[in-house]
């Protein structure tokens, strides 16, 4: 897999860098490496200059006793509207509303107030429309065969308890053409963020404002590979991990939309109500009400330099290393993914939304991802892999491994895919990859079932071997553990 970054400054240059993912070659019988040739995740920076109308701070979640528990969890469900400007509207008049009561007797709680839209919106093209708003963040599921891959089920239908005013329990309905395909959100109700590595405290952090009564008030973020490395100045604003709950948040369903702002406190962190619901209110008229269709065309622009680390040489020494201790007699490694890092600095700025659009037309059988703090750089990628997918105890995973580029006829393809499927060298990387996954999830699983245990998996440019693995998680608890361990067979 490749990871991308990028930077900058002033004077209108912009500054990317592309870490590329890749597969030392070799007849070594033990050799292995794993990932997509093809660069599938994408970071940028940008000159903070372009976002000069941050969100309001809120608090930092990861401060506040893990064990304490929140006062007031409710999901507020309006009537709905037909277009975005009016679902605008609407929750500022909503926010105006609980602005002008008494506060909620409890010190801590999280509300979202949620208003269905008619109209289908891309969630994407909502998040373009909202330039200055950091922070931000964008999730979309795959799409395979024209069926969603959802990433949250089930999507809202509103409910028979509504009243019109707001006060409907957001009850949910399982109907199809409501299913969640994107998520677009800007601002912070409330954050997550520490220097030191993912504990399983932070994990409680953030589950503690997360409630299965309200399953739409949802958490996004990332965690680094490896916390105890050293850290590059472009990730340093993302600490060893960092999520955010939205302030304000646009979901993309299969035949409709949605717009949401949720309000959090917490009187513990020095985070009132009344600061809450100000820092929202702020935020909203921050909103633009207009939404325009964003054209999904590859930016031009002029490479004024690049710079390659390491280069062809050091590289070539890499994987000699890489492969000499793979094949010592005492090691313990088997399977090594090497890197490298490219800068690219262009003449004008490209727009990371711009970029990740263009990534949506490649990857539709892909996630797409965009992560986004104050003052940071934006964090952008496609990759078709999964990590796992929790409903209640059921879990699944898969395992992606050995990669062949498409044909350019359906008879070459076909070739190309036997062969893949015949690789003694890719058969070995896929095998380690799937049953690294399958060991870890027999630790916390009553069972494992994994069908099929070697297929292909096609992508738009490449072709990967690929398996399903599914168990009972014996305690959610587990979850976070998974979190930890599954990443490092990625």
């Amino acid at each position: 897999m490749a990871i991308a970054a990028a930077g900058g400054g002033g004077g209108g240059r912009f500054l990317a860098r592309i870490v590329d993912s890749s597969e030392p070659s070799s007849s070594a019988a033990k050799s292995s490496a794993s990932g997509p040739s093809m660069a599938s995740r994408l970071c940028f920076h940008f000159p903070t200059r372009r976002y000069q109308s941050p969100c309001s701070l809120s608090m930092n979640g990861c401060e506040g006793d893990p064990a304490a528990p929140i006062g007031t969890t409710e999901t507020r469900t309006f009537p709905a509207v037909a277009t975005p400007g009016l679902a605008v509207d609407r929750l500022g008049s909503a926010v105006a509303s609980l602005k002008a009561r008494p506060s909620p007797g409890s010190g801590s709680g999280i509300i979202r107030l949620q208003v269905p839209i008619h109209e289908k919106v891309e969630a994407i093209d909502w998040l373009h429309s909202q330039r200055q708003l950091l922070p931000r963040c964008f999730f979309s599921g795959r799409n395979a065969g024209g069926n969603s891959d959802c990433f949250l089920e089930p999507s809202p239908v509103v409910g028979g308890n509504g009243n019109g005013n707001g006060n409907g329990n957001g009850r949910l309905g399982r109907r199809a053409e409501h299913r969640l395909v994107s998520v677009a959100g800007v601002g912070s109700a409330v954050f997550f963020r520490r220097i030191r590595p993912f504990s399983y405290e932070d994990w409680l952090s953030i589950k503690r404002f997360l409630s299965t009564s309200c399953p739409f008030i949802r958490a996004y973020g990332a965690i680094r590979f490896d916390a105890r490395s050293n850290v590059s100045p472009e990730w340093e604003a993302f600490g060893s991990f960092y999520f955010i709950v939205p302030q304000v948040e646009f979901d993309e369903l299969e035949e409709s939309s949605m717009l949401a702002a949720t309000i959090a406190w917490d009187d513990a962190l020095s985070w009132t109500w009344e600061r809450a619901i100000n820092s929202l209110e702020a935020t909203i008229n921050q909103v633009s009400s207009l939404v325009m269709k964003l054209r999904k065309q590859v930016p031009k622009a002029f490479i004024l330099s690049n710079n390659h680390v390491p280069g062809k040489n050091y590289w070539d020494l890499a994987v000699k290393r890489a492969l000499q201790m793979i094949n010592g007699d005492d090691s313990a490694l088997i399977k090594v993914v090497l890197a490298r890092s490219s800068r690219f600095l262009t003449a004008t700025d490209i727009d990371p939304i711009t970029w990740l659009a263009c990534l949506q037309i490649e990857g539709e059988n892909a996630y797409q991802f965009c992560l986004q703090p104050p003052n940071a750089p934006a964090f952008i990628g496609n990759t078709p892999e999964q990590l796992f997918h929790r409903t209640w105890l059921s879990i699944s995973s898969e395992a992606l491994a050995g990669t062949r580029a498409r044909g350019e006829s359906v008879a070459s393809d076909l070739q190309i895919e036997l062969d893949l499927l015949s690789s003694p060298k890719d058969h070995l990387e896929f095998t380690i990859v799937r049953e690294s996954i399958r060991r870890k999830l027999e630790t916390v699983c009553s069972g494992v079932v994994v069908e099929p245990r070697k297929a292909i998996r096609k992508l738009s440019r490449v072709q990967h071997l690929h398996a399903v693995l599914a168990g009972t998680l014996k305690s959610e608890d587990d979850e976070r553990y998974l979190t930890e361990e599954c990443m490092l067979d990625l």
